[in-house]
């Protein structure tokens, strides 16, 4: 059990039978009153972010979440189909339980699943991604003259990166993952 001074950002918890991993602490003692640590959680089933505030003699229950490692196979409409990396299970979540996650997702690559009571119910992408430019407006002269030097880009995905004007359609680039934002040509 935790109390209320493990409470930190990037701690796993249970309340209520659903896992939550704490976003944002905030501790608080009033003058005769005990200690008072408010936080922000997110829940790691629905992606709901919401306050909590946990009391000075309150005990947190930590939420045993585990991370397997399994592989992007495809998706049929809304639904992304994993394969567990060491049973082979296949097993999807729907692009709403993903989120803007999709974007980065390439049949073939691999993931981290994050698992509670032994089921899956999040990915965790690698840090930074390389995908390739499928369109790409060129680069016209005199373009930097008013200070423009990044154009919008759309990858093989389908979401569009704002990169610098010299990335043209072919172009492979890194792209950061939890900012969304270009990182270097490759």
């Amino acid at each position: 059990m935790y109390s209320i001074a493990q409470l930190k950002p990037g701690v796993a918890i249970q309340v209520e039978g659903e896992p939550y991993i704490i976003t944002r602490a905030q501790f608080s003692k009033q003058a005769r009153g005990g200690g008072i640590m408010k936080t922000t959680v997110k829940n790691l089933i629905t992606a709901r972010t919401l306050p909590m505030t946990f009391q000075g003699n309150d005990k947190i229950e930590p939420a045993e979440i585990t991370y397997t490692k399994a592989q992007y196979l495809y998706n049929q409409g809304d639904d992304y189909f994993f394969m567990d990396g060491k049973t082979y299970e296949q097993f999807s979540f729907t692009a709403e339980d993903l989120g803007d996650q999709t974007g980065y997702l390439l049949e073939g690559s691999n993931v981290d699943i994050q698992n509670f009571d032994d089921k899956p119910i999040n990915i965790q992408l690698p840090p930074k991604v390389n995908l390739k430019v499928t369109e790409a407006e060129p680069a016209v002269k005199g373009d930097t003259a008013q200070g423009k030097v990044t154009k919008p880009v759309i990858v093989e995905t389908g979401i569009t990166i704002t990169a610098p004007i010299f990335i043209n359609v072919g172009d492979t680039i890194r792209i950061n993952t939890e900012t969304g934002e270009y990182c270097e040509r490759v």
